[in-house]
């Protein structure tokens, strides 16, 4: 491997707790349930009538209105993001090489509202095609990262990672090998999901994935529960400003931490289901820290997947248990997604960030609406259940997995000059 560092510089967040970083650790590190009943649609026919939307966000305090109408929601929330990222990092300058920074950005569905919307009108049309021009562009998963690289001139390496709910990590991963590798110095790398719509919110109901709990949205999401019943839908964005240790270090940059490594592997098991022995998910972890250069009992916290599926949350204790050994009973584990829901395509972007801040604050945020452990988890696992805890952090290994099988994990450490 390259001796060169990648190093994090900057942190934007859109998330259902809050719609900038501070806000959202705050709703993190508070327990608060990001889970209420659809407001972007009337939901009282579907089985599943909840979800964790963003809230109060006026997209016109960010991007101009006539930008906006070209733009699916997905796309805007990965604008509203980095953004903020971009600002963290004080990125901009005359002096930035801007052959030299990239856009490696994440969505597992894309633009589902635009094609739901064209097609639906469509079908209740006379068989005229009528279609809106920016159809096709508001639609695909790339035109996030087109986008980011318009606004500010970004010229280097420009893609989107698909690989289902672990894309964001995957982006992370790669934006990790384009800087270590020389031929970046800097990637605006994270992910952005709006699938809260009614194909969204129906497709995933008619596969039993989502939670039913009506009566009370705001416990359903509780990862490890014994009485779990399926993932609660969550939107937003996460943006992280990745760069070369000896770039940041020239301009000044305040450095949070540093991305050390990560792993990627297949399950081959189900098109759906994780491996019942969560081998997929315990090789992408041991991938991850050989990468690191790491010994398990160098990590301290594990933001896990943890959907609050049945299959799910065994699956990757049984993992982590195979990676880690007798440590694994030592690290802190938690499940942000008991908070956030399940973002998706985002998913792995908001949990790195909940990660670096975990690390930077020495405070692990906690797994909520834990009232009955499942009989199946061992009672030694720190699930840090129902409220954050303090413990210093020196390493946090972040894991998202997709369906399909697709397994990733990043680890970030804090920085040793």
């Amino acid at each position: 491997m390259s001796s060169r560092k990648v190093v994090v510089t900057g942190l934007g967040a859109l998330t259902p707790l809050g719609n900038n970083v501070q806000d959202f650790w705050n709703g993190l590190t508070e327990g608060v349930s990001g889970a209420a009943p659809i407001t972007k649609f009337d939901a009282s026919k579907f089985k599943t009538q909840f979800a964790c939307e963003v809230k109060g966000l006026k997209v016109e305090d960010f991007i101009p209105r006539k930008d906006a109408r070209k733009m699916d929601l997905f796309a805007q929330y990965a604008m509203i993001s980095t953004d903020e990222a971009v600002n963290d990092a004080n990125l901009i300058s005359d002096k930035l090489d801007l052959d030299r920074v990239g856009v490696i950005w994440a969505s597992g569905i894309g633009g589902l509202r635009s094609f739901q919307e064209e097609v639906t009108s469509f079908a209740q049309g006379d068989g005229t095609p009528r279609f809106n021009p920016f159809f096709i562009p508001k639609m695909i998963a790339d035109i996030a990262a087109g986008h980011i690289s318009i606004k500010y001139g970004f010229r280097g390496p420009n893609f989107c990672t698909v690989s289902a709910c672990a894309s964001a990590t995957n982006a992370l991963l790669d934006a990790f090998h384009y800087i270590k590798s020389g031929m970046s110095d800097v990637i605006i790398a994270g992910g952005s999901e709006a699938a809260v719509t009614e194909a969204g919110v129906g497709g995933f109901g008619a596969l039993k994935a989502l939670s039913t709990r009506n009566d009370d949205p705001a416990s359903a999401s509780r990862p490890f529960d014994q009485n779990r019943d399926g993932f609660v839908l969550g939107e937003g964005a996460g943006a992280i400003v990745l760069e070369e240790y000896e770039h940041a270090k020239a301009r000044g940059a305040k450095i949070y931490c540093e991305l050390t490594g990560g792993g990627a592997t297949a399950d081959a098991h189900h098109m759906t289901a994780p491996h019942p022995e969560g081998t997929g998910a315990a090789r992408v972890m041991e991938m991850a820290l050989q990468v690191s250069g790491l010994k398990p009992e160098d990590i301290d916290y594990v933001n896990v997947h943890g959907t609050s599926t049945p299959l799910g949350d065994v699956a990757e204790l049984k993992a982590i248990e195979k990676t880690f050994g007798e440590h694994a009973y030592d690290l802190n584990v938690s499940s942000t997604k008991s908070m956030t829901g399940h973002l998706l395509g985002a998913a792995g972007a908001i949990e790195a960030i909940a990660s670096i801040k975990a690390m930077e604050m020495g405070v692990v945020p906690p797994t909520i609406n834990n009232s009955e452990l499942d009989e199946n988890i061992d009672k030694r696992f720190k699930l840090t259940l129902n409220k954050a805890e303090k413990r210093e952090i020196r390493a946090a290994l972040s894991n998202t997995f997709g369906f399909g099988g697709h397994n990733f994990s990043v680890i970030f450490k804090k920085l040793e000059d």
